[in-house]
């Protein structure tokens, strides 16, 4: 398995998305997502394959397959799901390409700009959700194809600390679901799911 070795505090360059997507997920655990004068940590991702995959949206949509054709790692995809709540997904190209999921963060910084969007006051349940945490950030259609590895105020920041992370199956979908392929961080009350929370 490549190891991605940034300088000390930099924000993630587009070398840390040019692996597969497994790899990807696991390490963005724990990492900071900037999103304006937001900041949070991430805590659950999930890992989707552009090959093979019949959870991901180059299965069944040629939109998503041109996407990925057409854009570079670490470009944002994000797209409405069930008419309902935004997803927001980051393309990964390099030994396999593919999305990794934001599925939970911990908010860090504005989290009383979150609780206002959220219209909720208990910060664990602020971002505890693929469709909480872009409603807390104010995600949407219009952040569909922005680049995370060139704007300083929209990017990820490598985790200061080791944290533990834990692989399970992925959930809220209704095919591959055998796939280990969610990554959560052990013990972090900010995930989704009650399994999950109690590590």
């Amino acid at each position: 398995m490549e190891l991605y070795r940034p300088s000390d505090g930099a924000l993630m360059n587009r070398s840390f998305f040019e692996r597969d997507p497994v790899t990807c997920a696991r390490e963005l655990v724990g990492c900071e997502l900037i999103w304006g004068q937001m900041s949070s940590r991430v805590v659950e991702t999930e890992a989707y394959a552009e090959v093979g995959d019949a959870a991901c949206h180059t299965f069944f949509k040629p939109s998503a397959r041109s996407f990925v054709q057409e854009h570079r790692a670490g470009t944002a995809y994000v797209y409405l799901n069930y008419g309902v709540h935004w997803m927001f997904n980051v393309l990964v190209k390099g030994a396999a390409n593919g999305f990794v999921l934001i599925r939970a963060l911990e908010p860090l910084r504005g989290a009383k700009e979150m609780a206002l969007r959220r219209k909720t006051s208990i910060p664990t349940t602020l971002a505890s959700g693929p469709g909480k945490l872009t409603q807390a950030l104010g995600i949407r259609r219009c952040h569909h194809g922005i680049d995370l590895c060139s704007l300083p105020t929209q990017g990820f920041r490598i985790a200061k600390t080791p944290v533990k992370v834990a692989a399970t199956v992925r959930i809220g979908i209704n095919r591959a679901k055998e796939l280990p392929w969610r990554f959560v961080m052990i013990g972090n009350p900010h995930v989704s799911g009650k399994k999950a929370r109690q590590g």
